[in-house]
């Protein structure tokens, strides 16, 4: 027996925007570690920025020329890794910048002094006259950016596990640190926490099956196992491909598997919430594009059935559920389910247009996204955010440049043409028609309605906004010279998407060929 050790072939080139971050957020540990206090914000704000761009710098030079598998298969670049792994960067850096708002405090505003304290107790409140910072947020959102990264280019179910979890587990804390509402905050990440163990679990126990029936957890040869049609182990693949999917869809927030979503939403600090709304999104839709286009493809007619009842109920759940919510950021979280609705019918054309109009979805909806939790976080009531929509009563006169931005960003949600938002149903919606079956038409014809029913509930809030009376003294606060960065970054790409979508539409269109 050849007991010789062969090393892996590892191309860095192609994973190099992943050490960089991963580089990134090691350096950024050090940093809080032995750093003055006084300067750990700028300089872990300086970091994470530079690592982004960095990041994205070897992904356009470099990584673009050497696609194909490295590390036996682990991990796959090509076009849709790509293409995916540069909007989380790019919805990354939005993020961060808004993320470093401080609003005179001398940490970021958003996050509390101190992660361990009691809320509301003297440790606490100490921590917050001395000034402390709870600066370690940058690091961890670099580790998940890390994650979501790999996530979409994983080529086989450990390394997919594995990336969920670097993800997952800098998201549960994030969650738990909000300077505000602190209470809240902790409940919703240990909900978020709680439901994403079981989500795990789902997905390990579908992992285990779909290796027994393939012998195999590469996703290229859990395929051509399938097609190799042989029936003593079939009653291993139907319930592991659903367990794997329904992993994956927790972290999408689809139905019936979204009951984390509008309480760890609304709990979260107001910037991690967009973080997690528009990048984590991105990443699991890769992760279920690339298991659905190359793993388990081949059975694709034993469970596609059940995943478009799946996205039919996510489109009606969300729609109809955020016509009662009275929280801004819970509406937006049913909003966000429906557009997961959306996004699943254009995952099931099952044709490469489908996966250029996903790609293009993923990243209109996230900036948009993101720029709609910024101004959120800008609009107080006294020292909080205004959380109830009532509050936001009368704001067009009061804060017409806000208000107007907010007033476009909904109408991007709705799906108005000229915006994103129209754009991106259309290239989601024509893939389902032209190659979904009677499926996809149904599923289209849902999606329609379900939009209208959406636009109605963004209507209203553009009606309280510029025709009802001001109450109580809410007002909108001035960002910082990062917080507009950030937003006039995501409102003009925003616009741009929709009026000149030509140019991206075709990038993703040259990137939607996937390797086996």
């Amino acid at each position: 027996m050849d007991s010789q050790f062969t090393a892996t072939a590892v191309n860095y080139w192609a994973i190099m925007p992943i050490l960089i971050v991963f580089g990134g957020a090691l350096v950024g540990v050090l940093v809080e570690a032995f750093a003055p206090r006084s300067s750990r914000h700028s300089i872990q704000v300086a970091l994470t920025l530079l690592a982004l761009v960095l990041a994205f710098g070897a992904l356009v030079w470099k990584s673009v020329d050497d696609q194909g598998s490295t590390l036996a298969g682990a991990l796959m670049i090509d076009g849709p890794t790509l293409f995916l792994q540069g909007s989380v960067l790019l919805l990354s850096f939005v993020a961060v910048l808004l993320m470093a708002e401080k609003f005179g405090s001398a940490g970021a505003d958003a996050f509390t002094p101190m992660g361990a304290a009691v809320p509301g107790s003297p440790l606490e409140a100490a921590a917050a006259r001395a000034g402390w910072g709870t600066g370690e947020v940058f690091p961890l959102a670099l580790f998940s950016i890390a994650g979501m990264m790999i996530f979409p280019a994983a080529g086989d179910l450990l390394t997919m596990f594995v990336a969920l979890e670097v993800l997952s587990l800098p998201l549960y804390i994030l969650t738990g640190l909000a300077r505000r509402r602190r209470l809240l905050s902790q409940e919703a990440a240990l909900k978020y926490f709680l439901l994403g163990s079981f989500s795990s679990a789902f997905f390990l126990f579908g992992s285990a099956l779909l290796y027994g029936y393939a012998g195999s957890i590469q996703f290229g040869q859990i395929s051509a196992a399938i097609s190799a049609a042989g029936v003593e182990l079939d009653g291993l693949l139907l319930p592991g491909a659903f367990f794997v999917l329904v992993g994956l869809l927790f972290k999408v927030g689809a139905a019936p598997f979204h009951m984390w979503t509008p309480d760890v939403y609304q709990g979260a600090p107001t910037p991690v919430t967009g973080f997690m709304a528009a990048c984590t999104k991105l990443a699991a839709f890769g992760a279920i594009l690339r298991l659905a286009y190359t793993g388990i493809d081949a059975d694709r007619w034993d469970w596609r059935l059940a995943v478009g009842a799946i996205a039919a109920l996510t489109m009606i759940v969300g729609s109809i559920l955020s016509v009662a919510q009275t929280d801004i950021k819970r509406l937006l979280a049913y909003s966000s389910i429906a557009h997961a609705g959306f996004i699943l019918v254009g995952v099931l054309a099952f044709d490469i247009t489908g996966v250029t109009g996903v790609m293009f979805y993923l990243l209109a909806y996230g900036l948009a996204t993101l720029a709609a939790f910024g101004v959120i976080a800008l609009v107080r009531d006294g020292n909080t955010e205004a959380s109830h929509i009532g509050q936001w009563a009368g704001l067009g006169r009061r804060h017409p440049v806000v208000a107007g931005v907010f007033a476009l960003l909904l109408l991007t949600f709705a799906g108005i043409p000229l915006t994103s938002g129209f754009t991106s149903k259309f290239a989601a919606f024509a893939p389902a028609i032209a190659h979904g079956g009677r499926m996809g038409a149904v599923l289209v014809v849902i999606g329609v309605l379900c939009s209208a029913i959406t636009a109605f509930v963004y209507v209203r809030i553009i009606v309280l906004m510029y025709f009802s009376d001001a109450k109580g003294e809410v007002v909108a606060l001035t960002p910082s010279v990062l917080t507009t960065l950030g937003l006039a970054i995501a409102v003009i790409l925003t616009i741009g998407l929709g009026i000149f979508p030509s140019p991206v539409l075709d990038l993703a269109g040259q990137a939607s060929q996937f390797l086996r």
